[in-house]
């Protein structure tokens, strides 16, 4: 690893400070750029993830693809913590800490929105960012690939029903514009293009062309991950100075639920005896949340300035710097699984 990022970590902290200051500095700059979207998908932090994203594309051979279905192990990890534990898990905490541990903290009124929020987020598993954890822990790309697409697959036809049986409302109206657009930019785009210039660069040198592009293209795809820690965080930099403690609040069951569901996955993988590259990622993508569709549902049943949005851009907010981590641990441990 180069020294850059031995000690991304750092630099991740500098661009959360750098993303608070700018946001209160230059905050008509930052409500520009986040009226940059569409269907609640930020087109700005849609190409930074596009750059973070496209290297691993390049590195997926669709002739292996044939090859995941005979390693289901990795799958069922995934599918069972993401649909049959995750949505339950955290329903449970955001009731613990909102109706009993915080209730003295907050106002009673707010209470069920921010229960709401985290189970939204809870129940939308994430896309994008799941690229970028399985690449810098050295995932299988390929393997990866099969685990977000089952996975979206899924999230079609499940997370209204299960949003709607944890919030108790039945008028639950997927955002099929978030849905699409969201794929369409974080695994479509990027897939062709991976999958064209991988073409290009095998007739041109094969594996060795291919190794040295994406090696050349790397800090790129680092840098499009700290440049999206600083617009998502100076996006929200007034809302952080202004209620530091609700923010603090909001965020503790989602953290506990994190670290929880990357050690279920991760320990799971370790007792199935699978690989570090198939069990870094399977743990990852249970931990990591599918931030925009959570946003657009809570917009659209409570409201902008409601509670449950509050709440899911808490989520995002977290996501990043604890990921990081959970990487980093990922990344210590990897000798402690099978080759």
């Amino acid at each position: 690893m180069s020294l850059f990022e031995r000690w991304l970590t750092l630099w991740v902290a500098l661009c959360i400070l750098v993303g608070l200051v700018l946001g209160n500095l230059m905050p008509g700059l930052f409500t520009a750029l986040a009226g940059l979207e569409y269907a609640s998908v930020n087109l700005v932090v849609a190409v930074l993830i596009w750059a973070m994203v496209y290297p691993m594309m390049i590195a997926i051979d669709f002739g292996s693809l044939k090859d995941v279905g005979r390693r289901p192990k990795g799958l069922i990890i995934t599918l069972v913590i993401n649909w049959l534990i995750k949505p339950f898990t955290m329903a449970a905490l955001a009731v613990l800490f909102f109706n009993h541990v915080f209730a003295g903290l907050i106002d009673p009124e707010k209470a069920p929105e921010y229960i709401a929020g985290l189970i939204l987020l809870g129940a939308a598993p994430c896309t994008a960012m799941v690229f970028v954890w399985s690449q810098l822990t050295k995932g299988d790309p390929n393997y990866t690939l099969v685990q977000v697409s089952v996975n979206d697959l899924i999230m079609v036809v499940a997370f209204a029903p299960i949003v709607a049986f944890l919030l108790g409302v039945t008028d639950i109206t997927v955002p099929w514009e978030t849905l699409i657009l969201s794929v369409v930019l974080y695994i479509v785009i990027p897939l062709f293009a991976g999958a064209l210039t991988r073409r290009a660069l095998m007739a041109r040198g094969g594996d060795a062309a291919v190794s040295d592009f994406t090696a050349r293209i790397k800090p790129g795809s680092v840098l499009g991950l700290l440049l999206t820690v600083v617009l998502l965080f100076g996006f929200q930099g007034q809302v952080i100075i202004a209620q530091p403690l609700l923010i603090a609040l909001i965020a503790v069951p989602i953290i506990i639920q994190s670290y929880g569901i990357f050690a279920l996955g991760y320990a799971w993988a370790f007792a199935w005896k699978l690989p570090h590259k198939v069990s870094a990622p399977c743990a990852l993508i249970g931990t990591s949340n599918f931030f925009e569709l959570a946003v657009a549902v809570a917009i659209g049943l409570f409201g902008l300035n409601s509670g449950a949005a509050l709440a899911t851009v808490v989520g995002v907010l977290v996501e990043v710097p604890v990921m990081l981590t959970l990487v980093a641990f990922a990344n210590r441990t990897r000798n402690r699984f099978p080759a």
